[in-house]
């Protein structure tokens, strides 16, 4: 999410999630930190919306009442997918839905917003060239230059270049394919590609890609009527947004083409193609559900051929190994990786250039990247024969606060940012303490130490009892248990039974998870989470 901000009116510029790293234990969601824009929403004039992708549309549910409802603008691909999101956390009613065409010019405040189409891994996605007082905004993220696209929209080089002529203040530019040499390949290449495997496949295909990936949706479909064959969508997401799809225009199949995942088993397996959810190995989609026997209408079986079409996201790909193998062992043969079945949506380094060049911004931000993107993006910017200056070429980060004017531009100041977990239906109620509490736990373990002690004299009339989980097997290590309960007797002798000072039990609490804990380590070398209950009688 970026925050434009002019004065007293505040632009937000895509509202997405990010997916969890490995070490947030149980985490579903990571959403944008909105802290900056709480105290100000009544300044927030719109949300601009460039693509249906997750990690452009995912947070609108979860933040949108935070925000206080401001307009949401999008092409009718994008605000279909928000809708359904919306009707889902039952906001529709309380949302405004404004809805555009790539080309069509609008106002929102002082800021005048040209939307442009660029081609990228679904339909209707546009970059935006935003008039300020300051100066003009480009902001392009999640494009690339595909002169073949799926849906015949190729990017707007015309207007790009148009653009570079009306000398434009700040470029904020998408940089996560800045390693990759050359340029990034056209879609039109999976198509060939699917239409080998489609032609000398001897049993079922089974597509796995993302839900939003309605362009690679379009492919299959395109295949499977080509060789004959029967299509089912399978899995939640995959029909939701192919629905949407369908309804607005941006998929399209012959009539008698799709059929519901639980007539697959009337067809021969050679006239059955499946296109599902799951590549990237989530344990709850459809391809691992196949792939651990679990699926209710789709059953693994030798002559299976199993399309992984996409890269594992970053941390997910032990996941994605870990269903590749159980497809395998199931006698499927798995086409998967470099064998042109996969392609990315995102600029590679040539694409990169020619933008700059086309654009020649005073001020670039990349961004849509780790942080090594973007240093290799600052290095290929200041390679371009003396185009930037190392000061023209920002660097930002979650939370940098960066300041434009002519002939001026430079981070200026932090927002309090940090991450906001989703965790089931719960927004927020999961902070880093409880993630590290997780980590503690999955790493160690915990131990509770149960006593009751007389209120009245302060003795110990029972315990301790010692449970432990995910430290130590009780039956195989009694004797450090006994230890333990010995360490805990030692800790509280002299401190009570003594009959003359009131029982303070935060007192008896804290005793016995520092005797505890220290007698553990000095032990084992770990430190499980150590929970005392002390009860009094």
């Amino acid at each position: 999410m970026w925050v434009l901000e002019c004065g007293d009116e505040i632009l937000l510029l895509d509202c997405g999630v990010m997916f969890p790293e490995a070490e947030m234990l149980g985490v579903d969601l990571v959403l944008p930190d909105v802290t900056y824009l709480r105290e100000q929403k009544e300044k927030i004039k719109a949300i601009l919306l460039t693509h249906g992708h997750e990690d452009h549309i995912g947070a609108i549910p979860h933040l949108l009442a935070d925000l206080g409802f401001p307009p949401i603008h999008g092409t009718p691909l994008t605000i279909g997918m928000v809708t359904g999101k919306l009707k889902e956390h039952r906001l529709l009613d309380r949302a405004t839905l404004v809805r555009f065409q790539a080309g069509q010019k609008f106002t929102v405040g002082s800021f005048t917003v040209e939307p442009f189409h660029v081609a990228h891994s679904i339909p209707d996605t546009v970059g935006f060239a935003i008039t300020t007082p300051a100066g003009l905004v480009v902001y392009l993220t999640d494009w690339k230059f595909d002169h073949t696209p799926v849906d015949g929209q190729p990017t707007d080089t015309t207007f790009i270049a148009e653009l570079g002529r009306r000398n434009p203040l700040v470029l904020l530019t998408d940089c996560v394919r800045v390693e990759s040499k050359g340029y990034t390949p056209s879609e039109q290449t999976v198509g060939e590609a699917f239409d080998n495997i489609f032609a000398t496949a001897p049993g079922r295909i089974i597509v796995a890609t993302f839900a939003s990936n309605i362009s690679r949706v379009q492919q299959a479909i395109d295949s499977a009527e080509a060789y004959g064959r029967k299509v089912a969508l399978v899995g939640r997401s995959m029909e939701n947004n192919s629905k949407i799809a369908f309804e607005l225009g941006y998929l399209r199949a012959e009539e008698g083409t799709l059929i519901r995942p639980h007539e697959t088993g009337n067809y021969p397996d050679d006239q059955v193609a499946i296109v599902c959810t799951g590549s990237q190995g989530e344990p709850m989609a459809a391809l691992a559900r196949m792939a651990n026997r679990d699926h209710q209408h789709v059953k693994i079986k030798p002559g299976d051929t199993v399309v992984v079409s996409a890269t594992p996201i970053p941390g997910n790909e032990v996941s994605v190994g870990r269903v590749i193998n159980n497809l395998f062992r199931l006698g499927a043969d798995v086409i998967y990786g470099t064998s042109g079945v996969h392609v990315s949506g995102h600029a590679a380094q040539e694409e990169l250039k020619m933008v700059l060049t086309l654009l020649r911004p005073e001020f670039v931000v990349p961004f849509h990247g780790d942080f090594r993107h973007m240093v290799l993006y600052r290095k290929l910017a200041l390679g371009m024969g003396g185009l930037f200056q190392a000061d023209n070429v920002i660097l930002a980060e979650n939370g940098s606060i960066l300041e434009f004017s002519q002939n001026y531009g430079k981070i200026t100041g932090k927002a309090p940012v940090g991450y906001v977990y989703v965790d089931g239906t719960t927004v927020g109620d999961v902070g880093n303490v409880v993630v590290r509490d997780r980590q503690l736990l999955s790493r160690d373990g915990i131990l509770m130490v149960v006593v009751s002690i007389d209120r009245t004299t302060g003795e110990m009339v029972a315990g301790p009892d010692v449970v432990s989980r995910g430290f130590v097997y009780m039956r195989q290590s009694d004797d450090l248990i006994e230890a333990t309960k010995e360490a805990v007797r030692t800790a509280l002798n002299g401190h009570m039974g003594d009959g003359q000072t009131e029982t303070d039990t935060a007192f008896i609490h804290r005793k016995i998870k520092d005797s505890v804990s220290e007698f553990l380590y000095s032990q084992t070398k770990r430190r499980p989470m150590v929970i005392p209950v002390v009860m009094e009688v």
